[in-house]
């Protein structure tokens, strides 16, 4: 045992291969921590995904921690300079699969809320955990489901903080308000199959598109806002032809995404987009993807308590951020007003050797409860 109950329980959690959407029992472990500190416990399974749902106390306002115990797949493992699943000590840094993203910040909020108690045992309010095994996969029969569960039931939060990895350089440099939306699409556009020497029997798809693609490109679909910059339009796959070099293809199919701010919304990307294809007379087939709806959360009482829980623990005053991809907090704004993520350094997310610095692991866990106190404690 180490000085150190969050550094003792993150090795404990990172020695579990808790790839999606398998948990491995990390949740039970939660499990026996929490319900000896008076939370009661539900494990909520859908499909192959488990997920649990821990709350102490009934009183408003409620704070939830929201975080995911599952992780991406170890990549090659030669590459590893220790097993992924052993979590190993080097030069002052925690090595493991989800030692960053995000088991670290998990232990830290079950140390945190251990600690608040022992002082604040008649605090104000409510303390939940919403934790999941399928944050890295799908995300449908995760977190989303919870929440859909708990929202029939009635249950509104207050307050959640999300134990992703946002930090840059330092921890707490950086807090996530808001994420982007993500919205795909596959796009096949017909042409004519034939013989590149007889081109006026054939019609390529490829040559159809170009100038599409082009507007499409180009297009400025929004100015983004005070939070977000502007929406962007990204390919990342056009594929077309047989294989040989002498045949005009006959289809054509694009992959591409949108990530999008509050100054757009999905239905009139759809429509923008398609008018462009209509435009340029495609024959075209199109599927679309919502990943998730943008959410921003403005300043209020949880910014403010952990900014200033940040600047208490690190002397770091923090940059608030919506930048990155999709996280759970979509999920949650749904049925919360204010969600803010916010854990460790993210350089050595799902990479080979992903780590952390040890000496982190308590000022972590440290700001966690601060934001507690702010929040929480009986004025």
């Amino acid at each position: 045992m180490s000085d150190s109950a969050v550094l003792d329980l993150a090795r404990d959690l990172l020695s579990r291969p808790s790839v999606t959407p398998h948990d491995q029992g990390c949740q039970s472990l939660l499990i026996q921590r929490l319900e000896a500190v008076g939370f009661e416990c539900e494990i909520m399974v859908f499909e192959d995904v488990t997920n649990l749902w821990a709350r102490r106390g009934r009183a408003s306002p409620l704070l939830v921690f929201a975080g995911h115990t599952d992780v991406v797949p170890t990549g090659p493992l030669e590459q590893w300079l220790s097993n992924p699943f052993v979590p190993t000590e080097r030069n002052g840094i925690l090595y493991g699969r989800g030692a960053a993203d995000m088991k670290s910040s998990i232990a830290a909020f079950v140390v945190a809320v251990e600690e608040f108690l022992a002082g604040n045992a008649d605090h104000d309010g409510s303390i939940a955990l919403l934790i999941t095994s399928d944050e890295e996969g799908p995300s449908i029969n995760g977190t989303v489901k919870v929440c859909e569960t708990l929202s029939r039931r009635g249950a509104r939060f207050d307050y959640c903080i999300v134990g992703e990895p946002t930090s840059a350089d330092t921890l707490g440099d950086v807090v996530k308000n808001g994420r982007r939306g993500s919205l795909s699409g596959r796009l096949v556009v017909k042409g004519k199959q034939g013989h590149v020497a007889y081109p006026h029997l054939a019609r390529n798809p490829i040559h159809m598109l170009a100038p599409a693609l082009a507007e499409l490109t180009e297009k400025t679909w929004d100015t983004g806002n005070a939070y977000f910059p502007p929406t962007t339009f990204q390919v990342s796959n056009l594929n077309s032809g047989t294989g040989a070099t002498n045949v005009v293809p006959g289809t054509a199919t694009l992959d591409f995404n949108f990530r999008f701010s509050t100054a757009s919304k999905p239905e009139t990307l759809k429509q923008y987009t398609e008018a462009i294809l209509d435009k340029h007379n495609l024959d075209y087939d199109l599927v679309w993807t919502l990943g998730g709806e943008p959410f921003l959360t403005p300043p209020g009482e949880l910014s403010a308590a952990l900014t200033q829980a940040i600047l208490d623990e690190t002397g770091i005053q923090t940059q608030m951020s919506t930048t990155g991809g999709t996280s759970d907090g979509r999920f949650i704004a749904r049925m919360c007003p204010q969600v803010i993520e916010f854990g460790p350094i993210n350089a050595s997310i799902h990479q080979v050797n992903e780590h952390i610095r040890i000496d982190t692991l308590d000022p972590l866990k440290n700001i966690y409860r601060r934001t507690l106190q702010h929040l929480l404690s009986v004025r």
